[in-house]
């Protein structure tokens, strides 16, 4: 009976640790956060919804994209001539974001919106316009039922370091351990972060962790600490070399090899054969990155005919990358310090983009560099009209310029960062990184709202689940190990030797 009674009190205590197992881990209702972004790029705007559930807020990689939405229109610099319906352009998207967003959030939601290189051309052309489609956006902005917390243009390294931070992010290069993971993981070498390589319209950034970083260039240098880590960061952004103002800037260049016998119509290797374009020669020249480039032309328009011609229009782009002055111990182009190039690069916006069109962004291993330039090569030999045949359902203006911006893509990576056959399947076109897409507005928000602490949260040595695991199993243990005692010296008179 005694047996019984004990077994039988063991078992109801088993079950009882596990029913309070099963019911202190139950999933707790969801208490979800929102955040917005606007990105105010120079050729559009996007804004990003982003969610993460309340009690993770120091987590990292607990931040996710839950919706996208392309403003219509041109960017925000687009409406420098019109102002006023600068904000107006941005009520689509918001609507948008109010739809997503439960309304007893929107009070609390921040809302941010970043502009970047098409904004910071336009301050440097026109101040008091970009101050004036700025107050616009903002005034919208603050109409909406969310927290408004600010429309600003933001500077060339901050774009290049929240790309940075983003991609890290979304990759778990930030991920914090506790307890005894914590043990195992320093155990392990540390995961290196990946480097970011971003590509606008009008501006480009390269950012990277190196150990190799001097003194001699402090400006282009950031400093980091997350989660306990310090993080020294190389970053630059080269205003004018995104995709768009890189062709103007080529097509200026091309227009002054030209001074010798000035022509309204001009054979372009970059363009496909059998296209055709005209620009108008005020509004080119109005450009800060084409400025001063500015001449004297006995016409208006300019008349532009596609070649076809790869190794041509490679030689062309080459020539906007000054490799000849660099004053510090190595160079990018145009006289920027630029340490030895290390670890794995995530390159994205229009890097995928272009690169995606033409099927280079292979997910399972990154193509090879030769077959990367033959491909490019191939597609701009094809004439105009086979392309447009192909490709019906994308603009003609994206279009029109894939041969260019593939042919920039890789004079820009070869000669202007010099990454080489050795080093090129280092580098990972990313649209997305799980959810999300790879860009500098996750990073944004992440830094603005606090979700990245310096320090690593204190946390206890076990989460509560693995303590109360080891509870119940200990206290099987335990039982068993009494019941085992027991069994041993006040064993039952029916098993005992020698009872007939």
């Amino acid at each position: 009976k005694i047996l019984l009674i004990l077994g039988f009190l063991s078992t109801l205590a088993v079950i009882a640790l596990i029913a309070v197992a099963v019911t202190q881990n139950k999933p707790l209702p969801k208490n979800i956060k929102y955040g917005i972004v606007l990105d105010a790029g120079s050729s559009h705007t996007n804004l990003y919804v982003y969610e993460w559930p309340a009690e993770k807020e120091n987590d990292t990689g607990v931040v996710k994209q839950v919706e996208v939405c392309k403003v219509e229109g041109p960017g925000i610099s687009g409406y420098s001539h019109a102002t006023e319906n600068a904000g107006p352009s941005l009520a689509q998207c918001l609507q948008q974001a109010k739809e997503v967003i439960p309304s007893m959030q929107h009070k609390e939601t921040p809302v941010y919106l970043g502009a970047t290189a098409g904004m910071r051309l336009l301050r440097l052309e026109n101040e008091s316009a970009a101050d004036e489609v700025l107050s616009s956006v903002a005034k919208t902005l603050r109409l909406a039922p969310f927290n408004f917390q600010g429309a600003r243009i933001i500077t060339g390294q901050e774009e290049g370091a929240y790309g940075w931070i983003t991609i890290n992010y979304l990759l778990g290069s930030f991920k914090q351990v506790s307890g005894w993971k914590k043990l195992l993981h320093s155990l392990k070498s540390t995961s290196e972060t990946s480097g970011a390589l971003d590509l606008g319209g009008a501006s480009t950034q390269i950012t990277f962790v190196s150990k190799d970083i001097s003194s001699e260039s402090p400006e282009n240098q950031l400093y980091f600490r997350l989660y306990g880590k310090d993080y020294q960061v190389y970053t630059h952004s080269f205003l004018c070399y995104g995709k768009d103002q890189a062709l103007q800037q080529k097509l200026a260049r091309d227009l002054q090899a030209s001074i010798s016998t000035p022509s309204s119509s001009l054979l372009d290797p970059c363009f496909h054969r059998g296209y055709q374009r005209t620009i108008n020669i005020s509004d080119f020249f109005k450009n800060p990155c084409t400025s001063d480039k500015k001449k004297q032309l006995p016409f208006s328009q300019l008349y532009i005919e596609g070649e076809g011609d790869y190794e041509k229009c490679r030689e062309n782009i080459q020539k906007l990358f000054d490799k000849t002055n660099c004053p510090y111990s190595s160079c990018s182009f145009n006289g920027i310090y630029l340490p030895p190039l290390q670890g794995d690069f995530g390159a994205f916006s229009a890097f995928y983009f272009v690169m995606n069109f033409l099927n280079l962004t292979s997910e399972s291993s990154p193509v090879p560099l030769n077959k990367v330039t033959r491909t490019i090569e191939s597609f701009c030999a094809r004439p105009w009209q086979e392309v447009k045949t192909v490709y019906r359902d994308i603009k003609e203006k994206y279009l029109s310029e894939y041969c260019f911006s593939g042919a920039y893509i890789l004079s820009l990576l070869e000669n202007g960062y010099e990454f080489t056959d050795n080093n090129w399947q280092r580098i990972h076109f990313l649209g997305k990184i799980g959810s999300s897409d790879a860009g500098w507005t996750l990073g944004y928000m992440l830094n603005l709202t606090n979700m990245i602490p310096a320090e690593e949260p204190a946390v206890p040595p076990l989460s509560h689940s693995s303590y109360v695991g080891l509870m119940v199993l200990c206290s099987l243990v335990l039982v068993s190990v009494l019941l085992f005692a027991w069994l041993i010296f006040h064993k039952p008179k029916c098993l005992q030797k020698g009872v007939v």
